[in-house]
């Protein structure tokens, strides 16, 4: 099995999964497999869910993806020392043989989603192999960048989306006939998902994944600063050589939908009652005196017949929509498709935050990006600012502008579920 890479001729054909030594906690070495883990570092609603996280376990893989010091520089060498540690004491160690890993999350509703992890090649973007949808901030890849130089790991895996050929196609084979075999390891995590891990390390096996996958591009839903940051590492490093690939964890859409929700935003230091005036006449304004779920609902039937946008923060729900149309003239690019001139992330970062409430995107003072809906809404009562609740894209749209080769918005979509930090890393020296 060649696990260093495939001829160049191979790689511009498709995905180029390659198997790698993972290196996994010994559950011996630590309280719980659950007690370890954690959603992906953005995720992580800091600073409530990070102190959460850290008192779960002393090894909580928190530790190394967000771990804490006074600068970049002290906690990404803080994180580099914590790796070395845990490995030299046991508490990581590395599978023996290299493999590729079958990954599987179930909930208590019925969803189940199942993909392959391995170390992809890094393509290049004209060769369309790997399709983002979304802009980055440069100031997180390059925190992730110093955090993935100091530590020398790729420390959680990026979620990317392929569509398959049916039950037929040979990964998914594989992918159920291993599913089928007893697990490396299985947990349950505090949100009610089950996590088990699968490795695939017959080379006739591996083989045939490769194949199948090299006639496939992918789609980046989750992870795309990683993906910058991967790309931005492998151009600092010689080649050929382990920054080359990149962790992913690769699902088969076709086979195991994902689910789309939205990202929303907390903007410090705007007041709900400002944020009102700013666009009572640039958009329809009205009061919801209704719970969070009920102003969810108005929200999904508002944004059915346009741009329409929750704002949350003084203890009620405001629902604006039906912008001025001569506002989206003046504020949004032309040169653009009309979907992605029409998306609602479009007119919120063109056109709310840029011309009506001036509001800098990129400055983590000004503005947050928060998974969770009522934990955006509580931060911006208890600190006097304002939630912005989006609704979600649908996936196909999201595809066909990558497809185009148009970028949404950053933080425009959260596709999930996303896989949890911590199952296992790979080492970039091994």
């Amino acid at each position: 099995m060649n696990t260093a890479g495939h001829s160049e001729a191979t790689a511009r054909r498709g995905l180029e999964l390659t198997p790698f030594r993972g290196l996994r906690y010994d559950p011996d070495r630590v309280g719980s497999l659950a007690a370890v883990t954690s959603p992906p570092y953005d995720v992580v609603v800091r600073p409530d869910g990070l102190h959460q996280l850290q008192s779960a376990d002393p090894y909580n893989i928190v530790r190394l993806i967000l771990p804490q010091a006074t600068t970049p520089a002290e906690r990404n060498e803080q994180a580099a020392r914590t790796l070395r540690r845990w490995l030299s004491e046991g508490v990581l160690t590395a599978d023996p043989d290299p493999g590729l890993y079958v990954y599987e999350q179930r909930d208590g509703d019925g969803m189940l989603q199942r993909g392959i992890i391995g170390a992809l090649h890094l393509s290049e973007p004209s060769e369309g192999v790997v399709l983002p949808h979304e802009d980055v901030m440069p100031h997180v890849v390059a925190d992730r960048a110093g955090l993935m130089r100091a530590t020398s790991a790729n420390l959680e895996p990026l979620l990317l989306t392929y569509r398959g050929n049916g039950s037929a196609a040979a990964t998914a084979e594989v992918v159920e006939r291993t599913a089928e075999e007893p697990p490396l390891l299985a947990t349950t995590t505090e949100d009610g998902f089950s996590h088990r891990l699968w490795s695939v390390t017959e080379p006739a096996d591996m083989a045939r994944v490769q194949s199948d996958l090299a006639r496939h591009q992918a789609l980046i839903a989750d992870g795309h600063h990683r993906w910058a940051t991967y790309r931005r590492l492998r151009a600092e490093h010689p080649s050929p050589g382990p920054w080359d690939y990149g962790l992913v964890l690769l699902v088969d859409t076709a086979r195991y939908p994902l689910r789309v929700r939205a990202i929303h935003r907390l903007l410090h230091g705007l007041r709900v009652a400002d944020a009102l005036a700013a666009v009572e006449t640039l958009f329809r304004v009205r009061r919801l005196e209704v719970p969070l779920a009920q102003a969810l609902e108005d929200l999904a039937d508002a944004a059915r017949a346009g741009n329409a946008f929750l704002l949350a923060g003084d203890g009620a729900f405001h629902l604006i929509d039906r912008p001025d149309p001569g506002l989206l003239t003046r504020t949004i690019p032309a040169d653009r498709p009309a979907a992605w001139r029409t998306l609602d992330a479009t007119v919120l970062h063109a056109t709310l935050l840029d011309d009506v409430w001036h509001i800098p995107e990129d400055d983590p003072a000004h503005i947050a990006y928060i998974h969770d809906t009522a934990a955006t809404v509580e931060k911006a009562e208890r600190d006097g600012g304002t939630a912005v609740l989006m609704h979600p894209v649908r996936e196909e749209v999201v595809r066909d502008l990558a497809r185009q080769g148009v970028t949404m918005p950053r933080k425009s979509t959260s596709f999930g579920p996303k896989p949890a930090s911590g199952l296992v890393l790979r080492a970039l020296d091994l």
